[in-house]
């Protein structure tokens, strides 16, 4: 399909590009960017008024396929990414079974292309069925196409064993995702250890449970050379020492998620388990930290860690309920109200953190709208305003705490590979 999209705002941060411009798609690929030539096209698309950005990319998502479907599935799991302007996802390998072995990989990698409207990327674990007794078949799985080793919903508290899956990783050249919490710590916590929690009379988990293990795999990457990138970092030490770690020249980079830069725990509703998710929400000193490594550039990645779970799971006590929050479909919307909007990022720092940076990590050829890059493109009306509605979320995951929130930012089309796949105008009639 020949794409025509007129008088849209290119921001591009790989050739540095913030312009007025239209851009042309051809077979699948980005055929030229040029300002008003009209040319002949299968579908014409008017961007006037909206920022026109590489499809956005993100590194941490929880899919539950195999084993927990009923949570979400690689279908509808792709169509919430296509409906948060995501044309890229990695999937993190804590499905059951875990995706510890190249023919589990191949699974999810060609269900992905039967059946999901976007590109999933499959993470592989680093150790097998995430025990972290025994490395996996690295070597096999990057064969079969995973991008990064992680062992996210756990870390692996085997530090000997941890290294010598990061010289793997190092010697692969793929990078390690890395979720660090020290279990040993958690101690029975389900939020964040302040008078919050004193107050709702629960058991907390302290800073020092991201730090400790932060800390460590920051000296391993310094040890082994591997490409380090902290998951969902959540506490004001977490920031400090990524900023430390860039200053001696390691090769670490983090994320952060929209609940951790626009919720603490002030905002937390007592029994309410959509608010729980790991790591907790933290204190407002701990967001404001987190806010100013994203405009700092020390945090250069924003992901969703998209966590899907059931109604019925989420309506248990905070105690029980598990840990987690769907994010797919709010991610741009948020980071536009809180960050963009606020003044704290700039839109092309936006596009960044959420493609560009993202697409390099992973090595990926996407995060660009150079010419002859795949045709892979969001486009955002930066002053609509709407309210967050879980009922009318393509994921089977309504496990939001942002339910009734107002939001400024709104994705319209999402193209990934030459093919529109949500168009926001379309989906709303159909419903």
């Amino acid at each position: 399909m020949r794409i025509w999209i007129k008088n849209g705002r290119i921001l591009d941060p790989a050739s540095k590009r913030d312009e007025i411009a239209d851009l042309y798609v051809d077979g699948g690929k980005i055929v030229k960017t040029e300002k008003g030539k009209e040319e002949e096209a299968d579908r014409v698309i008017d961007a006037k008024g909206c920022y026109v950005v590489p499809g956005l990319i993100d590194l941490h998502v929880h899919l539950r396929d195999p084993g927990q479907t009923y949570k979400e599935d690689i279908e509808t799991g792709g169509k919430a990414a296509a409906a948060g302007g995501f044309t890229t996802v990695v999937a993190m390998p804590n499905t059951k079974p875990v995706i510890d072995c190249d023919t589990r990989v191949s699974y999810v990698v060609n269900k992905a292309k039967e059946v999901s409207p976007i590109r999933v990327l499959q993470a592989g674990a680093i150790t097998m069925g995430q025990k972290g007794e025994e490395l996996t078949d690295i070597d096999a799985m990057a064969k079969a196409g995973i991008p990064a080793i992680s062992e996210d919903g756990k870390s692996v508290m085997n530090s000997q064993l941890y290294r010598e899956a990061m010289q793997k990783a190092a010697e692969l050249k793929i990078p390690v995702l890395a979720h660090c919490e020290d279990k040993d710590l958690v101690n029975g916590g389900c939020m964040n250890d302040d008078e919050r929690a004193r107050e709702f009379g629960l058991p907390g988990i302290t800073n020092s449970v991201e730090n400790a293990i932060v800390a460590r795999d920051i000296i391993l990457a310094e040890d082994t050379g591997v490409h380090l990138h902290l998951c969902h970092c959540s506490t004001r030490e977490s920031v400090e020492m990524v900023k430390m770690a860039k200053k001696k020249k390691i090769a670490v980079s983090a994320e952060v998620c929209p609940h951790h830069f626009t919720l603490s725990t002030e905002d937390m509703v007592q029994g309410d388990a959509d608010y729980k998710m790991n790591p907790p929400l933290r204190t407002r000193e701990d967001v404001e930290a987190l806010r100013r490594g994203l405009k700092d550039g020390t945090i250069e990645v924003i992901s969703t860690d998209h966590a899907p779970h059931s109604r019925e799971e989420k309506r248990r006590s905070m105690i029980s309920a598990p840990f987690g929050i769907v994010g797919l479909e709010t991610s741009v919307a948020l980071t536009m109200t809180e960050l963009v909007h606020t003044g704290i990022l700039t839109p092309m720092q936006m596009v960044e953190k959420m493609s560009w940076n993202p697409a390099k990590i992973i090595h990926s050829k996407g995060g660009t709208l150079k010419e002859g890059r795949p045709a892979d493109i969001t486009i955002i009306d930066p002053e609509a305003e709407w309210v967050v509605d879980p009922e009318k979320f393509r994921s089977k995951g309504k496990n939001t705490p942002f339910k009734g929130r107002k939001v400024k930012g709104k994705v319209l089309y999402t193209i990934c590979g030459g093919k529109v796949v949500y168009d926001a105008e379309q989906q709303e009639d159909e419903k």
